[in-house]
């Protein structure tokens, strides 16, 4: 092997599967299936006599590990960075809590042990790999190597990675680690929180009109942000206002400084007690967001929310918020057969049931309003997104068109301006052909 083989102390596939078992505590950097297919051809080199079978079986192992590494699409080097990113373990959980001059020497001096080893597994050249197939299966031409270059890691480590500690610390802090590392937007789903590899886009510059409600609901989040006291907020007004849209682009503006976008349907509100409980201890800062929130007479999922905003034994976390919409007003339902008549003999229980409907909202300590679009905050909203697209109409062709659509279409609202727009660019590119 060549001086970089020497260097990193790994010339064959024995001495590498060596290192790797050597890990004290980021042992799951190869728990994922790359790692485990990895792991299975360091054994098969390793036992590899040079009968016909088990060449076959090593060749076998080095295809699967090739494919499952390709359909990543990253680097060797790039993967392994990767997973010590989002290393979910015992440093890693006391970095996000306590400074480092508070971290027990013990984890320290492991995490520094494994940090050696995990730089030798990122540099080691595919090329490395591939002349070990072909040693140990006796090819004439080593296999096929993956050969993507990694790229330099973004988080600032020392040509020593062993030295990079404090590097480490910090970047677990600010980013999170395991789950909350790796994604920035969930779903609560059947008791389990799922992460989502891809959210909605959408940023808060591609929003028009409202800038009241946005402009307060900006400030509160900022709020939860810095660790104040942040309240939770109802969200109200007309369908297609954009309220959905604002909470989720708070996401995008906000995912660098740690904050966390939750979605949990009305069906799942029973368990809001459990999610709360999860994140009370996690660094980063989270919006539960419940989209077109309501309630029938009756609903125990009402009777969850109410306990959640108004807190029970256990405070409610700092770091967290509810953030809902609704198109009503008062969220639970009222008929007129729930108000009460003078000659009820229940009459005070029947007002205590009303009011409580009412009042529900009110638990909320922040509640926007959205009122319906007129004509002129809908061409506004128009206007702001055509210049977004680049659409090269005029003022009076673009406003004809919208008013057209709108009058044709779901009426005036954010909703319809935005499907306006995107089927009048499509139209336009399809027209001109490009």
């Amino acid at each position: 092997m060549n001086e970089l083989g020497n260097a990193l102390g790994i010339e064959t596939a024995a001495q590498c599967q060596l290192q790797v078992v050597s890990l004290l505590l980021y042992q799951a950097i190869l728990d994922d299936d790359v790692g485990q297919a990895f792991l299975s051809l360091l054994s098969t080199l390793s036992t590899n006599k040079g009968v016909a079978n088990e060449r076959a079986h090593c060749l076998s192992a080095y295809g699967h590990w090739f494919q499952t590494l390709a359909r990543t699409g990253k680097s060797w080097g790039d993967h392994i960075l990767q997973r010590l990113l989002l290393a979910d373990n015992a440093f890693t959980h006391a970095a996000q809590h306590y400074p480092l001059a508070e971290l027990p020497t013990c984890l320290i001096t492991a995490a520094r042990h494994d940090l050696q080893i995990i730089q030798e597994l990122y540099t080691l050249p595919p090329s490395y790999i591939s002349q070990w197939v072909q040693t140990a299966c006796q090819l004439s031409t080593a296999p096929v190597e993956w050969t993507l270059a990694p790229t330099s890691p973004s988080i600032g480590l020392p040509p020593q990675w062993s030295k990079g500690i404090p590097e480490l610390v910090t970047y677990y802090q600010q980013q999170g680690i395991g789950q909350f590392g790796q994604f920035h937007g969930f779903r609560w789903q059947q008791g389990k929180l799922l992460g989502l590899s891809q959210t909605d886009p959408i940023r808060l510059n591609q929003l028009a009109a409202y800038e009241g409600p946005k402009a307060t609901l900006v400030k509160n989040t900022e709020f939860l942000l810095a660790g104040f006291n942040a309240l939770n907020v109802l969200l109200y007004g007309s369908r297609g206002s954009g309220k959905s849209s604002l909470i989720k682009a708070l996401l995008n503006e906000y995912a660098h400084r740690g904050l966390r976008l939750i979605e949990i349907s009305k069906a799942d509100l029973y368990d809001l007690p459990v999610v709360l409980e999860r994140l009370r201890h996690q660094p980063q800062k989270f919006i539960i967001f419940v989209d077109d929130l309501s309630f029938e007479e009756d609903d125990d999922a009402f009777k969850a929310l109410k306990v959640v905003l108004e807190g029970g034994i256990t405070p409610r976390p700092k770091n967290v918020v509810v953030y809902a919409t609704s198109n009503r007003r008062h969220l639970v339902r009222e008929f007129f057969a729930d108000r009460p008549r003078p000659s009820d003999s229940d009459e005070l229980k029947s007002w205590d049931t009303v009011q409580e409907k009412l009042s529900f909202s009110d638990r909320f300590g922040l509640t926007l309003t959205f009122e319906p679009a007129d004509q002129s905050t809908y061409l506004d909203i128009v206007h702001h997104l055509a210049q977004q697209a680049n659409l090269e109409l005029s003022r009076e062709d673009l406003d004809y068109r919208a008013k057209q659509w709108a009058t044709r279409h779901n009426g005036r609202s954010g909703r319809s301006a935005r499907q306006f727009i995107d089927f009048l660019s499509a139209d336009l590119a399809s027209t001109t052909g490009r």
